[in-house]
C-alpha cells in the first residue's frame, strides 16, 4: 500500500465516521483519592480530576471514578512518511515509517504547528478505528521498517503507543517517537525498553520560555533526555527557533553545551524554521541567517552533526563527514538524493558515522 493510497483510505474512513465517543482504555499511572476523584501521574501536571473532567492533555478523562485514556485505537492522523520527516537523519535513512497520532497534548505551545489535533480531545476529532494489531499489519503491508508515534504528543496516547510498540517489536518493526518528553520518570522508564529512536523537541533553554510559551518545565525535559540516553535509545534533537523568543545566541549556546555534556557531541541537532501559526501569527518566519548562526554556535560548542529544517534546499540538510568534510548523505527535504556511506563509515577517511544505517 503506497502513501497516496493510505492517505486516501484514511480520508474515506474518516469521512464515514461520525463524531462518536472515542475509544477508552483504563489508564495507567493514576490513583483514586476518594469521592470519585482521581489523580493522574503520567506527566508532571499530576492532574486531579472530578468525574467528567479531562486532564490538561485533553486525552485522559475521569469517568465515574476511573481514569481512562481516550482515543485508544482511534487515531486522528495516519500516514506513511519518509523517516526524514520526523526528523531522523541518522536512523534508517531512506526508509518509510508508518506514522500515527491520537489527539491531545499536555503542553500549550503558542507556536504549535499541529494545534488542530494537539489542542483537542479525541472526542472532538475525526478518527479511524485502528487498534494495535491493525496498525502493525498496515505497517507491514506498507513495507515500512518502523512505526512512528508523532504529529500530536505521543505521551497523551501512552497506552495506545505502548501496546502498539510491544506488538511491533515482536513482529520485527522498529518504534520511533517524536515527543516533547514532558513525562514523569516512572512511565518513561517503562516505555523506553520498547522504543528504538526518539527525536525530542527541546524547545529552548530558558525556564521562563518553557513555562510561559510552552506550558512545561525545562528541567523535566532534560531529565527525560538523560533517562533515554541511559536506556541506549538513538536520540536526535529538534529546536524550533522562534524569532524574538528563544533565538538569543547565549541561550542557543547553553542548549548546545548541555547536549554535548549530557548526550554527546555526536547527537544530531536540527534547528528548525518557525512559520507563523496558531497564537503567534504576528511573527515573521525565522530568518535563514538566524538558523545559520545557530549552526555556527553549535559547531563551536563541539556538535558534529547539525542540520537546518524547514528551509527546503538548504545545504545544511546534508550529512558531511566531521573529519574530512566529504558529502555523505545529500537530501532535498525528505528525499535522499545520495547516500555515500559504506557500512556506516565515510568512504574517504573511514570515519565511523554514528547512527543506524540499515
Amino acid at each position: 500500500m503506497d502513501r497516496k493510497t493510505l492517505v486516501v483510505l484514511f480520508l474515506l474512513l474518516a469521512s464515514s465516521v461520525p463524531a462518536a465517543p472515542a475509544g477508552r482504555k483504563e489508564a495507567d499511572f493514576f490513583k483514586r483519592i476518594g469521592e470519585g476523584l482521581v489523580q493522574c501521574f503520567l506527566c508532571p501536571k499530576n492532574c486531579t480530576l472530578a468525574p467528567g473532567q479531562y486532564g490538561t492533555c485533553r486525552a485522559r478523562k475521569n469517568i465515574e471514578g476511573t481514569l481512562y485514556s481516550m482515543g485508544y485505537g482511534l487515531p486522528c492522523s495516519v500516514q506513511v512518511d519518509p523517516i526524514e520527516k520526523k526528523p531522523f537523519f541518522h536512523y534508517l535513512p531512506g526508509t518509510k515509517t508508518f506514522s500515527l497520532a491520537s489527539a491531545g497534548c499536555n503542553l500549550r505551545c503558542k507556536f504549535c504547528q499541529n494545534w488542530q489535533i494537539s489542542q483537542f480531545s479525541p472526542e472532538q476529532t475525526r478518527n479511524v478505528s485502528l487498534p494495535p494489531e491493525e496498525v502493525v499489519a498496515a505497517a507491514q503491508r506498507s513495507k515500512c521498517q518502523s512505526i512512528a508515534y508523532t504529529y500530536a504528543e505521543p505521551i497523551s496516547f501512552y497506552e495506545y503507543m505502548r501496546d502498539t510498540a510491544r506488538l511491533a517489536r515482536s513482529r520485527g518493526l522498529k518504534n520511533v517517537v517524536h515527543t516533547a518528553a514532558f513525562i514523569n520518570p516512572e512511565p518513561l522508564e517503562q516505555l523506553c525498553p520498547l522504543l528504538d529512536a526518539v527525536n525530542v523537541d527541546l524547545k529552548g533553554f530558558n525556564p521562563e520560555y518553557y513555562r510561559d510559551i510552552c506550558g512545561g518545565e525545562l528541567l523535566v525535559v532534560l531529565n527525560s533526555l538523560k533517562i533515554m540516553k541511559r536506556h541506549g535509545l538513538w536520540l536526535e534533537i529538534t529546536n524550533l527557533i522562534v524569532p524574538g523568543y528563544n533565538d538569543r545566541p547565549d541561550e542557543v549556546k547553553a542548549l548546545c553545551e548541555w547536549i554535548v555534556k549530557n548526550l554527546g557531541s555526536e547527537t544530531p541537532v536540527h534547528f528548525s524554521r518557525f512559520y507563523p501559526t496558531y497564537q503567534l501569527t504576528h511573527l515573521p518566519p525565522t530568518s535563514t541567517g538566524t538558523l545559520e548562526k545557530a549552526v555556527a554556535i553549535a559547531r563551536e560548542c563541539g556538535l558534529k552533526y547539525v542540520y537546518i529544517g524547514n528551509v527546503p534546499g538548504h545545504p545544511q540538510e546534508n550529512t558531511v563527514c566531521p573529519k574530512c568534510g566529504r558529502l555523505l548523505i545529500k537530501r532535498s527535504q525528505y528525499i535522499i538524493l545520495e547516500n555515500n556511506l559504506k557500512e556506516g563509515k565515510c568512504p574517504g577517511c573511514g570515519e565511523t558515522i554514528p547512527g543506524c544505517w540499515k
